[in-house]
């Protein structure tokens, strides 16, 4: 399995509009998508107020491949969030079952 890392930094005076997306397009969205084994959102907090998160569990790279595509490694990000992102970052790692 896949543990991918997704993180969003908000553009200064985007968090509630991205807060907004966050929790009515963006976690439905990945809670539905086949191939995800888990995801667990990650929202801001009072001392990080811009910064947004992820952690995913893929079910292999076949399935995350079909998700972002053959350009994974890249962090993709949805058209309608794109005017609210300063900066995004994707990390993947082999998930270790303890």
């Amino acid at each position: 399995m896949i543990l991918r890392i997704f993180q969003v930094v908000t553009r200064p005076g985007k968090e509630a509009a991205f807060d907004r997306f966050f929790h009515e397009t963006a976690i439905p969205l990945m809670k539905n998508t086949e191939g995800m084994v888990s995801v667990l959102p990650g929202a801001a907090r009072a001392e990080s107020p811009r910064d947004f998160a992820f952690a995913m569990i893929w079910r292999d790279i076949a399935a995350l491949k079909a998700f972002a595509g053959e350009d994974y490694a890249r962090p993709h990000i949805d058209p309608a969030e794109a005017e609210l992102v300063e900066s995004r970052m994707v990390r993947h790692y082999d998930l270790v079952v303890i």
